[in-house]
């Protein structure tokens, strides 16, 4: 038994959600990881591979019955995001950020609302998040957005970037500055965008390094109405709505790096156990034994925090800002080094597309840029040891 075995040995599954797991493993064995390789090449977006969780009713497992889910634990849902990432990191973030934009909309929404709108989520349809702007990326209270109230309508003007989902969702979760407000950080507002709503466009898909075949486009919003009705919480709450949501999704985005961790892990192992030099295996060599030692212990580490920091949210902890941005932060900064080092280990074959490591290493870079730069990240640890 490896020291990965023992460590999924002590984690406390239920008996349901290894069933869970159990399914989520076997389709992103048979179908996910075996299509993401033309996902990738083409661009497309991954039809076979989303229609497959669909199948298994993923967007359920964090959806309230009453809504037309069966909803399970934060920690369940982390580690289908790890699995679905480590098969392909598109379809593991185009599932995430399905969370990342409707979790909000189920902690504080109406009943109005979740009645209404949750069902198209957990039916399969996809949700978004919209914060960057072209000129507000890691300081999102600089969005320019602006939503003017116009009787039971909300007026919304402006632009949003680097969407996920922002094509093909069936909800986005926007936020924008309330026009009656001066404040610029009181001002901040959310509210859930429709798909179809009039006034709103969707911009042509980017062209990405990696998650390629993840959609990724700029949306518009000139004079675009939509009902006040769907205004989450009230004008100007939307700051405190926004850290809120950050905090659960940057775990999941942890989640979302630590798939991809593994997957270039379990290459670099079978790799170098097969890979001879001067008629040795590679990882015979005392020096390759050094990092496969450290990676692995990062990796271990990764692991255990991620549900340490699950375990707080189970727990009704509500203030675990710094812990999430630990997670975010160390879990990217190891996959994008892991990526880095199995590609090395792989010699000139690394660089090449027949390996899956040359695209692991394309697809981590992004984790350490999105949900806060890791730089925003290490000012937003650092600064939390402040004598008050």
């Amino acid at each position: 038994m490896t020291l990965f075995d023992r460590l999924n040995a002590q984690r406390p599954w239920m008996e349901e959600e290894r069933l869970v797991l159990d399914q989520v493993m076997r389709t992103a064995e048979d179908v996910i990881a075996p299509a993401a390789v033309g996902y990738d090449k083409s661009g497309d977006y991954p039809e076979t591979s989303m229609a497959a969780l669909n199948k298994l009713g993923m967007n359920a497992i964090f959806v309230p019955e009453a809504y037309g889910g069966a909803l399970m634990s934060y920690r369940l849902y982390l580690e289908c995001v790890s699995i679905i990432s480590a098969a392909c990191a598109s379809t593991g973030i185009i599932y995430a950020t399905n969370f990342h934009g409707m979790k909000p909309l189920i902690d504080l929404g109406t009943e109005e609302q979740k009645t209404r709108l949750l069902p198209r989520i957990s039916g399969g349809g996809l949700g978004s998040l919209a914060i960057t702007e072209p000129s507000a990326g890691s300081d999102a209270t600089g969005m320019k957005t602006r939503f003017t109230p116009d009787g039971d309508e909300i007026i919304i003007d402006g632009s949003k970037a680097f969407i996920s989902n922002g094509d093909r969702a069936e909800l986005i979760l926007l936020f924008g500055k309330w026009s009656e407000i001066e404040d610029p950080r009181q001002a901040i507002s959310v509210l859930i965008l429709e798909r179809g709503s009039p006034g709103f466009e969707v911009g042509p898909k980017e062209e990405k390094m990696g998650h390629r075949a993840a959609t990724t486009v700029p949306l518009f919003f000139n004079g675009c109405r939509v009902p006040r009705a769907n205004l989450l919480g009230e004008p100007g709450g939307g700051l405190k709505i926004l850290l809120s949501s950050l905090n659960k999704s940057r775990p999941s985005v942890a989640a979302h790096a630590l798939g991809i961790a593994r997957a270039a892990f379990a290459d670099m192992i079978a790799y170098m156990n097969e890979r001879e030099q001067s008629g040795r295996e590679i990882i015979d060599f005392q020096g390759n034994q050094f990092l496969i030692a450290d990676l692995a212990s990062e990796l271990a580490m990764v692991e255990t925090w991620i549900d340490y920091v699950a375990a707080l949210i189970a727990a009704g902890e509500t203030d675990y800002g710094e812990e999430a941005s630990i997670a975010k932060m160390r879990a990217s900064d190891l996959a994008m080094r892991m990526t880095t080092e199995a590609v090395q280990m792989h010699g000139g074959y690394g660089y090449i597309t027949d390996y899956r490591v040359e695209r692991l290493m394309r697809d981590a870079k992004i984790t350490q840029i999105w949900e806060g730069t890791n730089q925003v990240h290490r000012q937003l640890i650092g600064r939390s040891f402040r004598a008050k």
